[in-house]
């Protein structure tokens, strides 16, 4: 069968691609080997959302008695949590499988593969095989856990995020192996819900992609909350005995062994490019990532690649922009490209991390003169009265331009007040028009103005 676009996965990119195709009026089919939705929906992104909240709801009840209500004592129901998060995967799942019907686009179950001559290589879970061809081929296959030689997972000891989702039951003890948003999640659920962890970061702050000072906070928040962290520490091995995993952790002071329950290695990703017929194609990968051009085009014409298989953040509104992209351009558009100077990161931890732009380090490297403002939640009337003090506001500013360089934000609900610093970056408003405007008391948001006027030393309404 010959279709306009034929989309290779269906994640935050490979649905989106499939959908706007479709909108713009090609015929079109997306090819998925498991379930619509792709990993973030189904594996990564949304269901452990769901398990965050219901960590954030068992801490809230736990400690009722903080907001002047009586409650009895509760205890965390795994299995019940799992289930839920496992329903909301289904759907949302289900979202997308409707919105494909409804935009018409053909899904076709199975493994795909890019054959030359614009053609795309099906096998089903029968292992019957069926070949289609298409105008245009967009390549969304995602990544998937990254695999250490000295952390074997076995799937049930060792463990990656698939299985951290879906544990049977409770350990009472577990290392987790790396702090990025993935890790630092993970650890912040079971902690908060019973278990002993001890968080393993290889650099020397935990969430290492973040400010010095959003690092800083997490790392107390956590420490609060009884876990164990460990920086500038690597695991060198795992021996298990029986039931209980002794891990070799190498630190600056020498080798500590720590036991546990479940070992989870959140070391990040890696990209599902085997077996996906590029070599035979020919298109062109560097490092472990296809090469693409503004719009996504690879060196062969008529193939294309989205997402984590190409150079920029793996995160699933990274994808879903480059998707919309990548098909404008096929349709005779002019989209203007990503800016990757300007994405949006999260971390949904308590408190939340959320930050787009420069580090202060980073600025200071970068040979800006800059203006750093910081206003605590401690001094937050709507933080306070929320309960929810940990955390602040940081705004970096170029001193010569007034324009935002970076922004970290650490806090409850920050992920839900980072968009709108993301917009002021990408149309170039400055510090000085954003403090101008404005904003609501008393909010959490009300923070980002008064961060601004600290960088300033005084109030700069205009």
């Amino acid at each position: 069968m010959n279709y306009d676009v034929i989309v290779i996965g269906s994640g935050p990119g490979g649905y989106v691609a499939a959908i706007k195709s479709a909108q713009l009026g090609f015929k079109t089919a997306v090819v998925e080997r498991e379930n619509l939705g792709g990993i973030c929906l189904n594996w990564g992104c949304i269901p452990t959302k769901a398990l965050l909240k219901s960590a954030q709801v068992y801490n809230y009840v736990s400690h009722a008695s903080n907001y002047g209500v009586a409650a009895q004592p509760i205890t965390p129901d795994l299995e019940a949590m799992v289930t839920r998060s496992r329903g909301v995967a289904d759907t949302m799942s289900k979202g997308v499988q409707f919105l494909l019907k409804k935009n018409k686009v053909d899904v076709i179950e199975g493994v795909g593969k890019v054959k030359p001559g614009k053609k795309v290589e099906v096998t089903n879970a029968q292992g019957e095989v069926a070949e289609y061809e298409a105008n245009h081929i967009i390549i969304a296959t995602g990544a998937r856990s990254r695999k250490l030689p000295n952390l074997p997972q076995d799937g049930k000891k060792i463990i990656g995020y698939r299985e951290a989702m879906t544990l049977p039951q409770l350990p009472k003890t577990m290392v987790v192996v790396g702090s990025g948003a993935i890790g630092s999640e993970f650890a912040f659920f079971y902690q908060s819900i019973g278990v002993q962890v001890t968080l393993v970061e290889f650099m020397p702050n935990i969430v290492p992609n973040e400010d010095d000072d959003v690092s800083a906070q997490i790392s107390r928040s956590f420490r609060k909350m009884g876990m164990k962290v460990m920086t500038s520490s690597s695991v060198e091995k795992v021996d298990i005995d029986g039931d209980v995993c002794h891990v070799t952790i190498q630190t600056k002071k020498g080798t500590e062994v720590v036991d546990a329950d479940v070992v989870l290695s959140a070391v990040g990703v890696i990209t599902n490019l085997e077996n996906l017929g590029l070599e035979e194609v020919g298109i062109q990968v560097e490092r472990t990532k296809i090469v693409v051009d503004d719009y996504y085009r690879t060196n062969v014409e008529g193939y294309y690649a989205i997402g984590d298989v190409v150079h920029g953040p793996a995160l699933a509104h990274v994808a879903s922009a480059e998707a919309l992209v990548c098909v404008e351009k096929i349709a005779g558009e002019n989209p203007t490209p990503v800016n990757y100077k300007n994405i949006p990161g999260c971390t949904y931890t308590t408190p939340e991390v959320a930050s787009v732009g420069m580090t202060e380090k980073a600025a200071k490297e970068a040979g800006y003169e800059i203006l750093v403002g910081k206003f605590p939640f401690t001094a937050s009337g709507k933080a306070t009265a929320a309960g929810s003090r940990d955390g602040f506001i940081k705004i970096i500013i170029d001193a010569k331009t007034d324009l935002i360089l970076g922004a970290h934000l650490c806090g409850d609900n920050v992920t839900e007040m980072i968009a709108g610093l993301v917009v002021a970056r990408q149309n170039g408003l400055t510090a000085k028009q954003v403090v101008g405007s404005v904003h609501p008391h008393p909010t959490l948001s009300e923070a980002i103005m008064e961060a601004i006027e600290q960088a300033y030393g005084k109030a700069v309404h205009l």
